[in-house]
């Protein structure tokens, strides 16, 4: 399958190499394809990877990964162009965090709405899954513990079965469903939590797990 992802941080580099690592082709999109960063990034994930602008990225997937910082949703999607995820299952990574007044963070959004609906909104034709946000990067691949599930909430369940294939070939166990993607604010405001917990523990590889 071909993969665009949207965004060259932490995040995006991690789930591109493990979409590469697991035989799907990957374009990594940027403002710097060909920053000195990214050369790294294409040597390490080896496969089929190759770097190019958010537009190119993003009409070069059948699925995308959307992991730009929360506060550059709304620049990148006009750098991509809205047309390009008409169709397409998206994964939504982001976070609404606020670091105004320091730590711990709050959430710029507030409480009342979240980025995986923002996004949903601006792309109506897209098939939005918020999942990875609630997870250290370390864990996103592998995550060390089988029975581990994924949180995750979306309109299209076909799309959310897609999303929860892909988190298993990852290493998850599968995902718990939290409904559509009006939940995402709930998924969104447990990452203020979780970097509390971090701090507390000093470790910033934690992550939160449900029994049941």
């Amino acid at each position: 399958m071909k993969v665009g992802i949207l965004g060259s941080g932490d995040v995006g580099k991690t789930l591109g190499k493990g979409f590469v690592s697991h035989g799907h082709s990957v374009k990594l999109g940027s403002r710097t394809p060909d920053s000195e960063k990214l050369k790294v990034w294409r040597k390490e994930a080896q496969g089929e990877s190759s770097t190019g602008t958010f537009s190119e990225a993003a009409s070069y997937g059948d699925m995308l990964v959307f992991a730009p910082l929360g506060s550059a949703v709304d620049d990148v999607i006009g750098l991509a162009g809205a047309k390009n995820f008409a169709g397409k299952i998206v994964i939504d990574t982001t976070n609404a965090l606020d670091f105004s007044k320091g730590m711990p963070p709050g959430l710029f959004t507030g409480l009342a709405d979240s980025l995986g609906e923002q996004i949903q909104r601006k792309l109506p034709q897209a098939k939005v899954v918020k999942c990875f946000n609630t997870v250290p990067n370390s864990r996103m691949i592998s995550p060390g513990d089988k029975t581990a599930e994924m949180l995750i909430c979306g309109n299209d369940t076909e799309a959310k079965h897609k999303v929860t294939q892909i988190l298993k070939e990852f290493g998850w166990a599968g995902a718990i469903d939290i409904g559509g993607i009006t939940e995402a604010k709930w998924l969104e405001a447990l990452v203020p939590l979780w970097v509390r917990a971090a701090v507390s523990l000093n470790s910033w590889n934690a992550m939160f797990k449900v029994l049941h």
